[in-house]
């Protein structure tokens, strides 16, 4: 192999039969990006150009992990989010495009905003939490996690970005005990785990046997647990005119909905994400 069109060819032949070819396709773009520190338009310039021997000892190497079904992101250990360049490791759920879409709504509904308050629960890699800092800064922004592994990496980003959060391990199950009563926010936005166990059968194993479980699975007998209790949380600790920002389970769109009417939220609008299926929920809990 001496081109990088050689090392494509090497990259489809060897993952067909773990991906599609077109997502083949996007797996070595985001090697050679990472290899070379080139776009993919560069790629398209260049597929016929001559490799270094440490750039095909590098490629082969993440080919090789590639392989074992490891997810992209964990091999390189970086994954990119609303324009920012974040650390992950097996201890973080992988940022999705569709949570994308949730910072997106927030933030078009608050950039004119000069006072604001955040809370980000189940912050992971932090994705959410940074991703507003950044296109709010004046915006002041806590986020909590159960696993202090998670709160590890979370910090490590903050402080690689230079951007300003509140990164606290702490159980949004136990939040009565650790949320002070002067604890106010205009915001509490999360993507809580919410896949139930029959849900597991179409997942791929690169999310089965490399995410984290805790942040994507709850109990098929308490598929909402989350929503509950965040909601029950935001009761005490959302400002007036403040709102709930929720990623959702597109299957359980309707009791979502129906569980925060029950909790006395209004205004609730449920949003479809860019594949057209119910993936996010706003809801105010008081009117001003």
């Amino acid at each position: 192999m001496k081109t990088f069109k050689d090392i494509a060819s090497a990259y489809e032949e060897a993952l067909l039969p773990l991906y599609p070819v077109a997502e083949i396709k996007q797996l070595f773009l985001m090697s050679y990006s990472f290899v070379t520190e080139k776009n993919s338009a560069h790629y398209m310039l260049s597929n016929a150009n001559e490799i270094t021997e440490p750039m095909l000892h590098q490629f082969l190497g993440i080919l090789g992990e590639l392989q074992t079904g490891r997810p992209i992101q964990h091999v390189l250990g970086i994954a990119d989010f609303y324009g920012l360049r974040l650390s992950v490791n097996e201890h973080t759920l992988i940022p999705r495009p569709e949570t994308e879409e949730l910072v997106e709504w927030i933030v078009k509904e608050h950039q004119n905003s000069e006072q604001l308050s955040i809370l980000d629960v189940g912050t992971g890699s932090g994705c959410i939490a940074l991703a507003l800092k950044k296109q709010l800064p004046h915006a002041k922004i806590d986020a909590i996690d159960l696993q202090g592994e998670a709160i590890k990496v979370a910090r490590a980003n903050a402080a690689h970005l230079d951007l300003s959060v509140d990164f606290v391990q702490a159980d949004v199950l136990e939040w009565d005990i650790f949320m002070q009563e002067n604890q106010q926010y205009d915001i509490i936005v999360s993507n809580p785990p919410y896949i139930t166990p029959t849900e597991q059968k179409d997942m791929h194993n690169n999310v089965l046997l490399y995410e984290p479980h805790s942040a994507l699975f709850v109990e098929e007998h308490a598929p909402l647990l989350f929503y509950d209790v965040i909601a029950e949380m935001g009761g005490k600790h959302l400002l007036p005119g403040g709102s709930l920002y929720f990623e959702i389970n597109q299957y359980l769109s309707s009791e979502t909905c129906n569980l925060l009417l029950k909790k006395g939220y209004k205004n609730i609008t449920l949003r479809q994400d860019l594949n057209q299926v119910d993936r996010m929920i706003k809801a105010s809990f008081k009117i001003i």
